[in-house]
């Protein structure tokens, strides 16, 4: 096959969806990569690495674009990226659909085979290719609160671990699962008095165990995620359901009852956000701004900041499908793989993927009808 890796544009997204390293293996497999000149210069990777590693480097966009059979990337495509699909390519990357009709629309019209990162999920539930860029997101959680909760950046001017004599921070996470539990793992690292929030009473057992006793665990109802609220220092959304538009678990009402110069990041923004005051989509460039006197971190692209260790750590989970995908061709692949599977969101002008249908008011169709 013919696979093209392209450079993404959206802002300070400096992740490329294969290193060299994966290249040589599907070179390797007996396909042909094309590389977009400098696609890995913000992870760090030269475009001559690639040329060793068996790829063909080209300048232009729109002619990787007309050569290649698969798409590989790690951000959805912006619209200024639409026109360059043609009609049955395979679009392989993170797509987060749910909130996005625009970028619907368009996989739909040009019956794009869209694999989406986020929806591939194993028989225990598991999201392998998501799990990832979770980690980094939820760890990363943490260090940008702290850094927001500085006075310089309009926090309340506190130290999140606190020192002896005087009390630490309290770290609100709702959402105990792959995120939660990262954020949860920095926050007691730093010192951080730490409150987790999930549906699950066994998600909460099973963190409190490995935690040994130094979280604490709330059932999230709406009375628990009030009271939670009203005390945090630094409050992070941690909710994913899997596809599907992230619920507003905290509301306006709530954020309003929060101390001046608390901070919010809201790690579930690319699937719409889990707080009501998180209304737009901020970026690298303007991460945060103010309402109520409480600071919001709402960028969609977290582990975009740390590139080097996100594109590994994607590219690990990331190829083996995409060997398989290659080797087999495309519907072979996703008919002998239950989880691959369920990462197919778009296939020939229908919507695969039934909580992007849902939200967006679409037509859900099973893919096996017609694979």
């Amino acid at each position: 096959m013919i696979i093209g890796l392209v450079k993404e544009i959206k802002n300070n997204e400096n992740r490329v969806g294969l290193t060299p390293g994966g290249v040589s293996e599907l070179v390797g497999n007996g396909h042909n990569v094309l590389v977009e000149k400098d696609a890995g210069i913000g992870s760090g990777f030269e475009d001559g690495q690639y040329l060793e590693a068996g790829a063909v480097i080209l300048d232009d966009k729109r002619e990787l674009f007309n050569q290649a059979e698969i798409i590989v990337k790690v951000k959805e495509p912006l619209e200024s990226e639409y026109e360059l699909f043609r009609p049955g390519q395979t679009l392989y990357t993170y797509l987060h659909l749910a909130p996005n009709l625009a970028l619907t629309e368009m996989l739909i019209e040009k019956r794009i085979t869209g694999i989406a990162y986020e929806t591939v999920q194993l028989a225990n539930g598991q999201l392998p290719l998501l799990a990832p860029m979770s980690e980094v997101a939820g760890r990363m959680s943490v260090q940008i609160g702290a850094t927001l909760l500085q006075k310089y950046n309009g926090g309340m001017g506190i130290l999140l671990g606190g020192i002896p004599g005087v009390s630490s921070a309290e770290v609100v996470i709702v959402g105990g699962g792959v995120v939660g539990t990262n954020a949860a793992k920095m926050a007691i690292g730093l010192g951080a008095r730490v409150t987790v929030l999930d549906v699950s009473k066994n998600r909460l057992v099973y963190l409190d165990d490995i935690f040994g006793g130094r979280i604490s665990t709330l059932i999230c109802n709406e009375s628990n995620v009030a009271q939670a609220v009203k005390k945090a220092d630094l409050l992070i959304g941690a909710v994913l359901v899997a596809g599907a538009k992230a619920p507003k678990i905290v509301k306006e009402d709530m954020v309003k009852t929060m101390k001046k110069g608390a901070v919010i990041v809201d790690v579930a923004i690319d699937q719409g956000g889990s707080i009501e005051t998180i209304d737009r989509v901020t970026t690298h460039d303007k991460p945060y701004y103010e309402k109520y006197g409480v600071i919001h971190y709402s960028v969609a692209n977290m582990p975009g900041a740390v590139p080097r260790t996100s594109t590994f750590a994607l590219e690990a989970a990331t190829l083996p499908y995409l060997v398989q995908i290659a080797n087999k061709g495309v519907n072979r692949a996703l008919l002998e793989d239950p989880s691959l599977l369920a990462g197919l969101n778009t296939y020939n002008g229908m919507i695969t993927c039934e909580p992007v249908a849902v939200n967006l008011g679409f037509d859900y169709v099973d893919p096996k009808q017609y694979l």
